[in-house]
């Protein structure tokens, strides 16, 4: 037969097991009869007329007196138990020492001893058995046990040792403190994300609850959200919703929040984006290109429609809108949004010629991660001449003067400072001077602007225009002929003006919104999940006032992945050194939800990244960039 781990060959045998039990009696009556008189004549319940009143039947364990027992009772042998389950590798041995410590001994270990030592004679298993039983005894006659103490006794089915298991403790204040850490804090509630001021080009929302209801439209709840959108007016919603689909409120928000303005407008043709789109164009009709006037009238209205937004920037009736040429876009924002308290712009990508063109017409700009870097090197460069050694120093500054006194140590940096000419007479000494051409004074000059030149279209070429040069940045964007491609798809087709309120000039658009139920794979099983797909120029507003609808909508659960135009992703970096100052302007006639601007108040944290991924669980936030 096999033999279950942990299990000694000698408990195996009912007949040794009788065996060791009738030895085990008989010793225990010599005892108690050679006892003093009085101890062994009361009787308790569950025991034999035999039995001595302080033994308890079937066990060698110690002796408990009925007085030292809080509970009046003695404790039974459990009738079920057998060797099949009484074993538990979790238990522990409690063996007395003469002192009359206890020591806690794994089970395992005795078990396995048990099994190394199993060639030898029963009977000397036995004997140690007894005398350790008596031993036990004799203890618990000289220290009773505490009658509130936490462990309690139990005997295994060889009655051979007793085991101790610790009881449940359901007080708190006994737990340990990563227990009551893990159930009593609970995990912070993030009710916000980072403001992103990238432009996203698709939004992706996936939920476990249906979004069938953010689709067609009824057609009052859309005319109502258009409405909304024009008056500026805001539906508050509960905390929850049991049935968005029949909530006309959520409707008719949802309509208002895909609403943004646009110039100029063609039908035929997708105007954003413009940045490496020319295959949006091809094959379009495009009657200006070669038409002279036409081009000319479009670059009028598209003029006055960027005073028009200027103008209403400046009145803080338009919080920000966005310029996208085929070569950069440019990011307006009013007076307190971004924590700035100015007005300011970023311009990004930009070419050394672009920047070169605006030093010309007098607009102070500057390079801000140019200058993040520039600081961080500096700053390298501070710790590392802090942290040279004063020896090296000394050693300087002795060779100096022993070369003083030879004459060749000239007095302060002169000799590192010599002419260009100077540093080519190794020539001469060669012989060669003729047959070596020397570089001119304009290939040292493109040497030393290389580093300018090498920000051309990257991420670090952005620029920033803050206070009243912003006024003058659109007098140039106006004048500039190279906002406007000379040849291409896009030849003589005005910049696309975007903004989330309406300007002179602009046509009312609304984002797509797409919704479809599909099942993905969870682990073995696959669930239905709901997804809401909205497509378009998606302005930083529109992306928080549809996160803000979703969230009673959804009960506080979903994600969403978000594809960024990639020129846009550097907005998200500073645009002042003055942090804070932004919230004490009053933005409240900008025409954005009040919760929307508080957002955009603030200074963004992506530098320059922007979000990827959005995601909603139990009202919290998290997100990705």
């Amino acid at each position: 037969m096999s033999q279950p781990a942990g299990y000694s060959p000698s408990f195996k045998r009912p007949a040794e097991i009788m065996r060791m039990r009738r030895r085990r009696r008989a010793r225990s009556d010599a005892g108690v009869s050679s006892s003093p008189s009085g101890q062994g004549s009361t009787s308790s319940p569950g025991q034999s007329d035999s039995s001595p009143a302080c033994v308890r039947p079937f066990s060698p364990g110690p002796l408990f007196n009925a007085q030292n027992r809080s509970g009046g009772g003695i404790k039974r042998r459990n009738p079920f138990a057998n060797i099949e389950n009484t074993y538990s590798p979790k238990k522990k041995l409690l063996i007395y020492n003469d002192d009359g410590n206890a020591e806690a001994v794994d089970s395992d270990r005795t078990s396995k001893g048990t099994e190394k030592d199993g060639d030898e004679d029963m009977s000397t298993k036995t004997d140690c058995g007894g005398a350790l039983a008596a031993r036990l005894a004799e203890t618990e006659r000289q220290e009773p046990r505490e009658s509130h103490s936490r462990e309690c006794l139990t005997f295994s089915e060889d009655d051979s040792l007793f085991e101790e298991e610790e009881e449940d403790v359901k007080s708190p204040l006994l737990k340990s403190p990563q227990a009551i850490a893990a159930a009593s804090i609970a995990p912070p509630v993030c009710t916000q994300y980072p403001a992103d001021w990238s432009l996203k080009t698709r939004l992706l929302f996936t939920s476990p609850l249906s979004l069938s209801w953010a689709e067609h439209p009824k057609a009052q709840e859309e005319a109502l959200g258009l409405s909304q959108h024009c008056r500026a007016q805001f539906a508050t919603l509960p905390h929850s919703l049991q049935d968005p689909k029949s909530c006309s409120e959520l409707r008719c928000a949802f309509q208002q929040s895909l609403v943004y303005w646009q110039h100029p407008s063609l039908p035929w043709i997708n105007l954003f984006p413009r940045i490496n789109a020319e295959r949006n164009f091809s094959g379009k009709s495009t009657p200006w290109a070669q038409d002279k006037a036409l081009q000319q009238s479009l670059m009028s209205e598209w003029s006055v429609s960027l005073s028009s937004l200027y103008s209403l920037l400046k009145a803080r009736l338009c919080p920000y809108f966005y310029v996208c040429s085929y070569q950069f876009t440019v990011l307006f924002r009013a007076a307190g949004l971004g924590s700035s308290s100015r007005i300011s712009a970023l311009i990004s990508p930009t070419t050394r010629g672009f920047r070169e063109a605006m030093k010309a017409e007098g607009i102070e700009f500057s390079l801000p991660l140019v200058e993040e870097r520039r600081k961080s090197r500096e700053q390298q460069n501070v710790t590392v001449q802090r942290g040279e050694d004063e020896e090296e120093q000394r050693e300087k500054a002795q060779e100096c003067s022993e070369l003083k006194e030879d004459g060749d140590c000239q007095a302060g940096d002169d000799g590192e400072n010599d002419d260009e000419d100077s540093s080519f007479s190794w020539l001469k000494e060669m012989g060669v001077q003729d047959k070596i051409k020397k570089p001119d004074s304009i290939t040292i000059q493109l040497r030393k602007e290389g580093h300018t030149v090498s920000l051309d279209h990257k991420p670090e070429s952005v620029v920033r225009v803050e206070g009243s040069h912003t006024f003058t940045l659109i007098n140039f964007l106006i004048n500039c002929k190279s906002v406007v491609a000379a040849a291409g798809s896009q030849a003589g087709l005005p910049p696309t003006l975007l903004a989330p309120v309406a300007f002179r000039g602009a046509a009312m658009h609304t984002l797509k919104a797409r919704s479809v139920n599909v099942k993905s794979q969870v682990g073995s099983t696959y669930q239905n999940i709901s997804s809401l797909e909205i497509t378009g120029p998606i302005l930083p507003s529109s992306l928080h006032t549809v996160t803000t609808l979703l969230r009673p909508a959804q009960k506080g659960n979903f994600s969403a992945t978000l594809y960024t135009h990639a020129p846009t992703a550097v907005m998200n970096t500073h645009t002042t050194k003055e942090q804070g100052t932004g919230g004490s302007v009053d933005l409240s006639g900008c025409g954005l939800h009040p919760a929307s601007v508080e957002q955009l108040q603030q200074p963004s944290g992506l530098g320059k990244t922007a979000l990827t991924h959005i995601s909603m669980n139990n009202y919290s936030y998290t997100w990705k960039n």
